[in-house]
């Protein structure tokens, strides 16, 4: 016996896989030409009339917020900065020899205890 013999109940044909929505897409159609330079023009009628209403001075500026919205909003940017600041103090390196000092100076009852079966 050949190997065609043993697979010859072998469908080859490329595997199909299921879509679980059931759903069907719709397939997009080509707007005709005509259609969209209509739309272009609609659009650029729209621009220019508003370029015109925007011509005319208006600055009216209103403040929504609360004293107390505005000193929180205040200390935010204010904190914010200080951390940033202290942040840019110090180098990453001068970071980890502090961090390393700072191992060094506790005493060794912080040290993990060696676990031995033989002992």
């Amino acid at each position: 016996m050949g190997e065609e013999d043993e697979y010859a109940c072998v469908n080859r044909s490329q595997l199909k896989i299921k879509d679980n929505s059931g759903i069907k897409k719709k397939k997009k159609r080509k707007a005709k030409k005509e259609t969209e330079k209509l739309m272009e023009n609609e659009v650029k009628q729209q621009v220019q009339q508003q370029q015109t209403q925007q011509q005319q001075p208006v600055a009216v500026v209103v403040n929504t917020k609360t004293k107390a919205e505005m000193a929180f909003q205040k200390m935010q940017e204010k904190m914010q900065k200080q951390r940033i600041q202290q942040k840019a103090e110090m180098t990453h390196k001068q970071r980890v020899e502090k961090f390393n000092q700072h191992l060094d100076s506790l005493t060794e009852h912080f040290d993990i205890p060696k676990v031995s079966w033989t002992k």
